[in-house]
């Protein structure tokens, strides 16, 4: 099943089911008005949703409309938690380095992750508002999964069953102010703003074989200016799965329906592959040349992001931002 949130000019926006190619929809008021109000009902809600879902994918439906990408909200235009994992160990190694600072002695055994500001998300085919070039304004492409609601302390073999629905992210960084923040030993806050989600969110088993315990295998692809970036392939090197990520998160608390958990920026050791993430590509520079070479992102710079399979479906449909500075929003609007 693939969901999308239209724009309807509320906060929350207007629930629909899509085709499997992303170009026709529904709405399906009638079963919830919203994903969040799918996600607090999922095991009631969600046969209803899928028999609309396999009916539009057997042909024409009554309602049914032809999708424009450009009013699709992030499926979540808000969310109850946004966790963000660090689960590749090659972008926490070249991170860490390009700001001075050692990986953890935990970094294979004990999982990163940081709650992220969840209250507003920015419209995958949206701008990216910059205050201030000087911040190192950054991209970061990943996957991400919602869950229902996770009891506390679910174990790895069991978190499973929680996760319902996958996206890509772009997670905005700003890497200039991350080192000052951190600093302080207190995490991010101000270096980590709005974030940017795929305009489809898809159930696991739109995956087939490429969703292997708690792992996407398949490659991710980004587009800096129309030109490849990066490549990855987002299963192998996943050192933490989603498992093990959601199970961390719990540990100590419950995980609200609507909750997303990140898998942190998609990284390969084999530099073929290219990076998902400037922070990376500055780093291999430094260490082959001793200067950083890339400069981080710039107004009018477009970041796209896509994970297709074998035969060209592109499953989550594209995140494509452009960088533009900041303006206010004009009083009482």
């Amino acid at each position: 099943m693939k969901l999308a949130t239209r724009d309807n000019g509320t906060r929350d926006g207007e629930l629909i089911v899509a085709s499997r190619d992303g170009c026709r929809g529904v709405a399906i008021q009638s079963i919830a008005p919203t994903l969040q109000a799918l996600l607090d009902e999922w095991a009631a809600l969600s046969p209803r949703a899928q028999a609309v879902s396999d009916s539009l994918n057997a042909g024409p439906v009554a309602g049914e409309f032809t999708i424009d990408p450009k009013a699709l909200r992030s499926p979540l235009p808000r969310a109850y938690g946004w966790i963000d994992g660090s689960a590749y160990i090659n972008h926490v190694i070249l991170v860490r380095k390009a700001r001075g600072a050692l990986p953890p002695a935990t970094l294979e055994t004990d999982p990163l992750v940081y709650q992220g500001g969840s209250d507003t998300f920015l419209d995958p085919r949206g701008d990216i508002p910059v205050m201030d070039l000087a911040t190192g304004p950054d991209f970061e492409s990943e996957i991400t999964v919602i869950t229902d609601d996770v009891p506390m302390a679910t174990p790895a073999d069991q978190v499973g069953a929680h996760i319902k629905l996958l996206m890509l992210c772009n997670d905005v960084t700003l890497r200039n102010l991350i080192p000052v923040e951190l600093a302080k030993s207190f995490g991010f806050y101000c270096s980590k703003p709005s974030t940017a989600f795929s305009p489809f969110a898809i159930t696991p088993d739109e995956l087939g074989d490429a969703w292997v315990d708690g792992r996407l295998y398949l490659p991710l692809r980004t587009w800096l200016n129309g030109e490849r970036f990066g490549d990855p392939e987002a299963g192998p090197e996943m050192h933490f799965s989603f498992h093990d990520l959601l199970a961390h998160a719990c540990k100590t608390r419950v995980l609200s329906a609507g909750t997303i958990v990140g898998s942190g920026t998609i990284s390969n050791q084999d530099r073929a592959r290219g990076s998902s993430c400037l922070a990376e590509q500055r780093m291999l520079e430094k260490i082959d040349t001793g200067e950083f070479t890339t400069p981080f992102l710039a107004y009018g710079d477009t970041v796209r992001i896509e994970m297709t399979t074998a035969d060209g479906h592109n499953l989550f449909g594209t995140i494509e931002q452009t960088v533009v500075p900041y303006v206010p929003a004009q009083q009482g609007t």
